[in-house]
């Protein structure tokens, strides 16, 4: 299939050869198998790359799945624990291949972490670091302030956000700090990690979130306040990032990027400081400078597009979850007490404290007060910890319900829905971590099965990983390079029910199952476009399986 001009009439979707559905990545050893069957047989049986069959047995019935719109069968193979690459057939169709063996998922961790580098901004990609998908370096002019324009910023770095050229302090601060609670919690998997990126001293990936972290002090003005964006006026064409010259703007501080600044910079300064003191003191001070700023500005200030603006919004209801995850931050790092005050006021407000998204971060918060090292209020530990396990058993049974054994209800498939997925999954890890309850370790990797070809498409959701995979995404440079195969490890939104783009709404039927409502293709950014923010969380979930 060659690329193509999205402008001109859609094309259907891409249909998966395969009528039996696993993680075209793999299985562990010595965890459970199940594929995936959307149609009634008497049996099934695995088979090795040379036609001999390993293992055989009965499909289970899952009953109907509202999700996918259909039955299904399960057919565990989690007997068969031999290292070696099989699919499984049954009713005169077949699986993809897919590997058994203790290091199924060190390459699709590597390639998710290296997306971050791929999505640079400010700087050249060069072909040592980046082979084919090299370019010239990008959006180095300075940026005018969108409401004084005589004023000049330089705002360079970070990393693109999305399929657009855009850089966003909100979505940036949760990323980031994915990344760096997936090496504070699960070290051990970025150990050997070696992602071939330009610095070096310590740990790739805080290497490359520090590239972000450096631009993030960019945005910070002299009171402390955090602009809330840097991007163009409107979304650039769908040109090369070296091509994208429009002025860039910087958009006004609000408090939702003041308060979520100070959060990742306190949460990196702890980690650096075994690494780079100067650096964690500077990340120390510009925390505490915002959280200065907030005191000063209780009120929330939101943002908006002004006029003339059409770019990203990132918009808020609220910034309660935003200064209670900075307060936790800032404790976790300094003990002082004055922040603990603060926190524990900030909880008077309603937020969900287990959440781990963009746009509502009060999970983040709770996890920097559980594992920090200050001292805890023991009924405030213990509420925090009732509610991330209360979560996840609210998890669990929706996954015990799901033909495909993941915690997703049907309007859980929406914009972005594998960002959903993840940061489920992300649930599990952490009541594993925190409780060292191995339950949750099954359920965890059940979520990003599905991600990676235990759906009912059929399809990896990672680009560049597994038999038939994601290629189109709604990404500029990866549909400007000309290059056939797509930038490797970006993971596309996904199933979207609302059919959010004029594309999407041409080419789904109405009525089509939530799980199925996903088109690979560029032209659909409510279906297939990628961001920083559903990256990280599936990075976070495969440090926890690769590290734990």
């Amino acid at each position: 299939m060659n690329r193509k001009n999205f402008d001109t009439e859609p094309r259907s979707p891409r249909i998966t050869p395969f009528g039996i559905f696993v993680d075209q990545l793999g299985y562990y050893p010595d965890s459970g198998k199940k594929a995936i069957i959307p149609f009634e047989c008497n049996g099934f049986d695995v088979v090795d790359m040379d036609g001999n069959v390993r293992f055989s047995g009965t499909p289970v019935s899952a009953g109907y799945d509202e999700a996918s719109g259909g039955n299904v069968w399960t057919a565990d193979f989690s007997d068969l624990a031999e290292t070696g690459s099989y699919c499984v057939k049954a009713g005169g169709k077949t699986s993809a291949m897919f590997r058994i063996g203790n290091d199924v998922y060190y390459d699709v961790f590597d390639k998710t972490s290296k997306a971050f580098y791929y999505l640079r901004c400010g700087c050249g990609l060069d072909k040592r670091c980046a082979g084919v998908w090299h370019h010239e370096k990008c959006h180095t002019a300075p940026a005018k302030l969108w409401e004084n324009r005589d004023v000049t910023l330089d705002v360079s770095g970070g990393w693109h956000d999305a399929g657009d050229y855009g850089r966003y302090v909100t979505a940036g601060a949760c990323a980031a700090a994915h990344l760096l609670y997936a090496y504070k919690m699960f070290p051990k998997a970025f150990g050997k990690q070696k992602l071939n990126i330009p610095e070096s001293g310590c740990p790739d990936i805080l290497s490359e979130v520090r590239y972000e972290l450096e631009w993030l002090l960019k945005m910070q003005d002299s009171e402390g306040g955090v602009y809330h964006k840097a991007t163009t006026a409107q979304h650039a064409p769908f040109v090369m990032p070296e091509d994208d010259t429009a002025e860039m703007y910087v958009f006004p501080v609000s408090s939702m990027a003041t308060a979520d600044l100070a959060a990742v910079c306190a949460l990196a300064s702890g980690v650096y400081a075994a690494y780079d003191k100067a650096f964690a003191s500077k990340l120390r001070g510009a925390a505490e400078r915002s959280a200065e700023w907030l005191d000063r500005h209780p009120e929330f200030i939101g943002f908006a597009n002004p006029e003339g603006c059409n770019t990203g919004g990132y918009g808020e209801r609220d910034d309660f979850s935003n200064r209670f995850w900075a307060y936790s931050e800032l404790y976790a790092l300094t003990g002082d007490l004055k922040y603990h005050s603060k926190l524990v006021s900030a909880m008077k407000e309603d937020f969900p404290l287990t959440a781990l998204g963009y746009g509502e971060v009060g999970g983040l918060g709770s996890l920097a007060y559980l594992l920090s090292k200050q001292g805890k209020d023991v009924n405030l530990e213990y509420k925090l910890k009732s509610m991330f396990r209360r979560k996840a058993e609210e998890l669990k049974k929706t996954a015990d319900k799901s033909g495909y054994g993941i915690a997703m209800t049907e309007d859980d498939y929406c914009w972005g829905s594998n960002m959903n997925l993840m940061t489920k999954a992300m649930i599990f890890a952490i009541n594993d971590a925190v409780f060292n309850d191995r339950t949750y370790r099954g359920y965890a990797k059940r979520h990003l099965h599905y991600l990676l070809g235990a759906n009912a498409l059929g399809i990896s959701y990672v680009t560049g990983l597994g038999e038939f995979r994601c290629n189109y995404p709604h990404l500029r440079p990866a549909f400007a390079d000309r290059i056939e195969e797509c930038i490797p490890g970006m993971v596309a939104g996904g199933p979207n029910k609302y059919l959010s783009d004029p594309f999407a709404r041409q080419v789904i039927p109405e009525g089509t199952p939530p799980m199925k409502c996903y088109a690979d293709d560029t032209a659909s950014y409510s279906l297939n476009e990628i961001t920083i923010y559903w990256n990280s969380p599936a990075v976070f979930v495969l440090a926890y399986l690769c590290g734990n």
